[in-house]
């Protein structure tokens, strides 16, 4: 099969199409053939290698993290789908730039019956990721006040409209020529950070979404109120979450060491600092697809490319600018 793949970590030059093998099924999965893949960021983290010493990945290396497409194969133990199944998926495993992908029964779910591959493909890791964010380890509340930074991004688009879905009153951040847009998907309060410090013009939250990292992160401490949460995808680590992900000893030391400004600036200001790796997870993508079929949530999509032009599409998203989510389409034959 065809697939988007590096044999060593670097800039994009290093991304390759190549001819490779078709994953195996074992009893638990199915064999899905890529109708539609999403870029994230962690595509070109892991491209670069920041990511090697808490994933261990062998080469060559398929790129890609979640999918939408129609179910091939599947394993002897498989219930709940057949061949011919359309779906979508964040398997637990590396991949999906790819024209087949194995993924565990657990984690496929049917998709949203009103969308289209592209759209269901924008929402998998988006959606978990915000969806384990804010309601399972933030504990997000009815009427809580929900900062979520960067607010055009693919993340930020969907965790805005999620929030808003369970009664928060969301503010967000994004340049002048998203405003609009981020109002349009439900953002009570928004600021333009061209013109504006989001630290020095709101206060008294009760969860910081961080998606970025850095100062952003650093300044977030200053607007949460005591025994707000600020939960991160973006680091540094934590003991507690390497503990999580089955890490050894040494990285949960590593881990301790990486956050303890976070964890002082944490203790100092009174409120709860956590980072976690997202968790595939089939049942919540019902829940999500449910949403999307209810018109409470909506696929946002910046851009698609072509299987062939997947190389770009990695690149057009390290540059930072995507607003949603960028897609590569036609990843298998018709």
């Amino acid at each position: 099969m065809r697939a988007w793949a590096i044999k060593k970590y670097g800039d994009n030059s290093v991304v390759h199409l190549m001819d490779l093998p078709e994953p195996r099924v074992s009893e638990d999965e199915v064999l899905i053939q890529v109708k539609a893949a999403s870029i994230n960021p962690i595509d070109f983290k892991v491209r670069q290698g920041k990511l090697k010493a808490v994933l261990a990945y062998s080469f060559p290396l398929i790129l890609g993290h979640d999918c939408a497409g129609v179910v091939a194969k599947t394993g002897a133990a498989v219930k709940r789908f057949r061949i011919g199944d359309e779906v979508y998926t964040r398997p637990d495993r590396i991949g999906t730039l790819a024209e087949f992908v194995a993924a565990r029964e657990q984690h496929v779910a049917k998709m949203p019956k009103n969308t289209s591959f592209e759209e269901a493909a924008s929402l998998p890791l988006v959606g978990l990721t915000s969806w384990q964010a804010l309601l399972q380890r933030a504990g997000m509340k009815n009427e809580n006040r929900v900062f979520v930074p960067a607010g055009s991004g693919g993340v930020g688009s969907l965790a805005i409209q999620l929030a808003k879905h369970f009664g928060a009153y969301v503010i967000t951040n994004c340049s002048t020529k998203n405003l609009g847009f981020v109002r349009s998907l439900g953002a009570d309060e928004v600021i333009d950070y061209t013109k504006q410090d989001f630290s020095r013009v709101i206060s008294d939250i009760d969860i910081v979404f961080d998606t970025v990292g850095g100062e952003t992160q650093k300044k977030a401490f200053r607007i949460l109120r005591s025994g707000g949460t600020l939960v991160s995808i973006s680091g540094p680590p934590t003991a507690q979450s390497m503990r999580e992900a089955n890490r050894g000893s040494v990285l949960q030391l590593a881990a301790s060491l990486l956050s303890l400004r976070v964890s002082i600036r944490s203790y100092l200001t009174r409120t709860h600092y956590i980072f976690f790796l997202m968790l595939p997870d089939g049942e919540t993508l019902e829940k999500i697809g449910a949403l999307v079929e209810g018109g409470s949530i909506r696929p946002v999509i910046d851009r698609t490319f072509p299987f062939d032009k997947a190389n770009e599409a990695v690149e057009y998203v390290e540059a930072g600018h995507a607003r949603g989510k960028v897609i590569v389409t036609s990843c298998a034959p018709p």
